[in-house]
């Protein structure tokens, strides 16, 4: 997956400033204590952060 393509979908599901701001602030679990923006520059796959945001906010397996 492509960043561009990852900011597509952050931003189609949960609208250009709520994705911003869930990206910068909220912390996951899943990716170990980093925030969306701490897992991309540590070189996370994209396709794992995308699951794990997916999770943590309950998006509906079609839209996944």
């Amino acid at each position: 997956m492509r960043l561009s393509h990852f900011r597509e979908l952050m931003e189609g599901e949960f609208g250009p400033v709520r994705a911003a701001s869930l990206s910068r602030d909220h912390v996951f679990a899943d990716l170990g204590g980093r925030t969306v923006e701490q897992a991309i520059e540590a070189g996370l796959d994209l396709r794992r952060v995308w699951r794990a945001v997916c999770a943590a906010y309950e998006v509906p397996p079609a839209r996944r």
